[in-house]
């Protein structure tokens, strides 16, 4: 179901970027944009994924970096200017972490910003094990556990943070494309790779800006969302009209009838909905 905020956006954004979406749609496989091989994955044609202003309801000074001292839980997005472009290499952390869970599959990721991004990859890195080490995360279902390791170890997967002009070759690279009105707009997963767009890392999306969830909560659902589709789980509906929207539902873009939720799982429990 499509929020009375969304009928009342203007026809013209509505109507352009709902088609656009609906091709972007029509020719990913695994991002958050939705998978070729499922119709159904298609958000409605009449949604609207604008990008979001630079004006945030709380955050930093431009020429502050975003970092865990500043980054408060009710920060919307952050201000200042965003680079579209690094110089197509990555800084990978040297850190090395717990096994997060108990029992599984181990799977080890590697964390890595690009240079000229302006993020700090022991802040990045720190937000992700943050992440992924929580119980309410993957690792918490006893199913598999997920363990942090250097850059020059041997890992099944790295999540990246990447500037939107080279998160969209990575993507595309991958067989996933990310672009809205030609813009690399979403983040994806290709094989081995969770490729954070930093666009949306430092602006967040449209349900969440309007559902008035911080940046921080927003984060914690896309690195849950791209190493979910790692991990090999597909696009999901909502399953309760009104309830915390399943990870794997295409939170950036739309929410389904559902709320921004973060996690795999809630209460203890794995939270999931109809596959699409």
């Amino acid at each position: 179901m499509i929020s009375h905020a969304h009928r009342r956006q203007r026809t013209w954004i509505a109507v352009t970027v709902g088609v656009l979406t609906a091709t972007l749609i029509a020719g990913c496989s695994t991002s958050e944009s939705g998978p070729a091989w499922h119709p159904a994955a298609a958000a409605p044609p009449s949604v609207s994924v604008p990008e979001p202003s630079d004006e945030p309801v709380a955050g930093v000074s431009p020429s502050e970096e975003p970092t865990r001292e500043t980054l408060a839980e009710d920060v919307l997005q952050l201000k200042g200017r965003t680079p579209t472009t690094g110089s197509g290499k990555f800084t990978f952390s040297g850190e090395r972490g717990p096994v997060a869970g108990r029992k599984g599959k181990l799977h080890r990721f590697k964390v890595a910003v690009e240079k000229g991004s302006g993020e700090d990859v022991d802040d990045f890195t720190a937000q992700v094990r943050a992440t992924l080490e929580d119980d309410r995360s993957w690792s918490g279902s006893g199913k598999l556990r997920l363990q942090m390791v250097a850059g020059t170890d041997k890992a099944d997967f790295t999540v990246y943070l990447a500037t939107r002009d080279t998160a969209g070759r990575m993507c595309e690279q991958g067989g996933t494309n990310i672009r809205i009105g030609g813009v690399p707009f979403t983040s994806c997963r290709t094989t081995g790779k969770a490729i954070l767009n930093l666009d949306r890392w430092r602006k967040s999306s449209t349900p969440y800006l309007e559902a008035k969830v911080g940046l921080a909560e927003y984060r914690r659902y896309v690195i849950n969302h791209e190493v979910g589709h790692e991990l090999g789980h597909r696009h999901e509906g909502c399953p309760k009209a009104g309830g915390p929207a399943p990870v794997m539902v295409q939170q950036t873009l739309i929410l389904r009838g559902c709320k921004p939720y973060s996690w795999p799982r809630r209460n203890d429990k794995d939270l999931s909905g109809p596959l699409l």
